[in-house]
């Protein structure tokens, strides 16, 4: 997640001609901007305002970190035909080559810095977060200023070339710490909605509805789905269940681990991506990140001055992690499409690697899906979602506290579409205590069960 890509994160600049007759800006949530006209669909010599709007945005010094997600699930337009692999033995949405995903992140104000890849499945890191890429389902995360939603007609385009039409389109970001600084068409939720609305014209399988999970006055969770599964005839694309974690002041000494001034830059005959590779893999070592996906491939990059993104992919699952470690915006964010039964001890290693002052966990799966968990803290009452984390044994030397407990303080859950099952909590740290009165108060069977 760097900080400080500013050839990434653009601003829109002006669009067009209004939705509205009198071609006046309206105003949303505050908000004042104009309507932009649907999109044609792209073609290869086609120049859209996608493509090319924007002004640079200079570092102001702090970093919008919660991402924007876009996951969008295709199928076949025709059941019944071949998809032919390509000289790689790659199918669906694995056979973009890579002019065409790097057009899709340029529509997104974001650039590929790596990629690994399995069997499954083909993981970037970008210069903002990172992007999925399976057969029949891309995921696509970005944060700070970037345009997520812009690349929406390209990827419609892509697809039809491919024989592919959309099934499932998910769009979900929790509510911006900074929302002044955000482009057209991220300045609002109902910006966001209208612009997806636009490109109707383009796909009537975006007409899909926005949620708004969590009370307005604080952490809030905006969800946006389109499903147009064919129960009987869905592709297998591992999108059943994806928990994301966001975490919020994380511990100084974790945040100051990805700060790149604070490693060795000199080292005689080391060329400048050695380094980063280096650094990176110190990082990652040193938090303990590694840790977190045993087993799994891992790309991992530093950024400077500061921030950090991985991905990691294991057979069909993929985990990621974005750092944003500036004082005063500290973030860190951990998402997963991993299939298991409890939550809790990834949750827990989660926590006990940041130690984070709050955090919001959210949890967008169908039905099937969700009744495979067996533990989840989101449904639990509010005694068992609890989490009380081992503090690290350097930190309770200096501070004395040897756990760290968390407590829900908001839950909010909602079933859309057909059977998506769309799940949000906040988690606060509180005040720490001895081990005593944790594991009493732990046993005391208090406060009311939300589902």
């Amino acid at each position: 997640m760097a900080s400080n890509m500013n050839h990434d994160d653009m601003s829109s600049g002006s669009h067009g001609s209004s939705h509205n007759s009198n071609n006046v800006p309206e105003q949303l949530d505050g908000v004042q901007y104009n309507y932009e006209q649907p999109q044609a669909a792209p073609q290869d010599d086609f120049v859209s305002d996608d493509d090319q709007s924007g002004e640079l945005r200079e570092y102001t010094g702090v970093f919008e970190g919660p991402e924007k997600t876009l996951e969008v699930c295709f199928r076949k337009m025709d059941e019944t035909a071949h998809d032919a692999p390509d000289a790689n033995g790659r199918i669906g949405l694995r056979k973009l080559n890579r002019g065409q995903l790097d057009r899709i992140c340029a529509r997104a104000r974001c650039t590929i810095l790596s990629r690994v890849s399995n069997q499954y499945v083909d993981a970037y890191v970008l210069s903002e977060s990172s992007l999925f890429v399976y057969p029949y389902m891309l995921v696509l995360k970005t944060c700070g200023t970037t345009t997520l939603l812009r690349c929406i007609a390209l990827l419609i385009d892509y697809g039809r070339r491919l024989g592919l039409e959309i099934d499932w389109v998910g769009y979900s970001r929790k509510n911006f710490n900074f929302p002044g600084d955000q482009a057209f068409p991220h300045q609002s939720f109902h910006q966001e909605l209208e612009y997806l609305y636009s490109h109707r014209n383009l796909c009537e399988r975006l007409d899909g509805n926005g949620y708004t999970l969590g009370p307005l006055t604080a952490d809030h969770w905006f969800v946006f789905v389109a499903d147009h599964t064919i129960r009987a005839q869905a592709l297998e694309t591992d999108t059943d269940r994806v928990l994301n974690m966001m975490m919020f002041d994380i511990d100084e000494d974790v945040a100051n681990i990805f700060m790149y001034e604070n490693y060795d830059s000199t080292r005689k005959g080391e060329t400048k991506d050695e380094e980063t590779k280096r650094i990176s893999r110190e990082q990652t070592t040193r938090c303990g990140i590694d840790s977190l996906c045993p087993g799994a491939i891992i790309d991992d990059r530093a950024f400077e001055p500061c921030g950090y993104s991985m991905n990691a992919i294991l057979f069909k699952s993929y985990s990621t992690i974005h750092i944003t470690p500036e004082s005063g915006s500290s973030y860190a964010s951990f998402e997963t499409n991993q299939k298991v039964g409890s939550y809790r001890s990834l949750v827990n290693n989660v926590l006990r690697t940041f130690r984070p002052k709050r955090f919001v966990m959210t949890l967008m799966a169908d039905e099937f899906g969700l009744n495979q968990v067996k533990e989840n803290p989101l449904t639990a009452s509010a005694c068992d979602s609890k989490f009380v984390v081992k503090t690290p044994r350097n930190v309770a030397e200096v501070t004395g506290h040897k756990q760290m407990a968390y407590k829900r303080s908001s839950v909010a859950s909602i079933q859309v579409e057909d059977d998506c099952c769309c799940m949000m909590g906040t988690w606060v740290m509180k005040d720490p205590v001895d081990d005593t009165a944790i594991a009493t108060r732990a046993s005391k069977n208090r406060g009311m069960s939300v589902s």
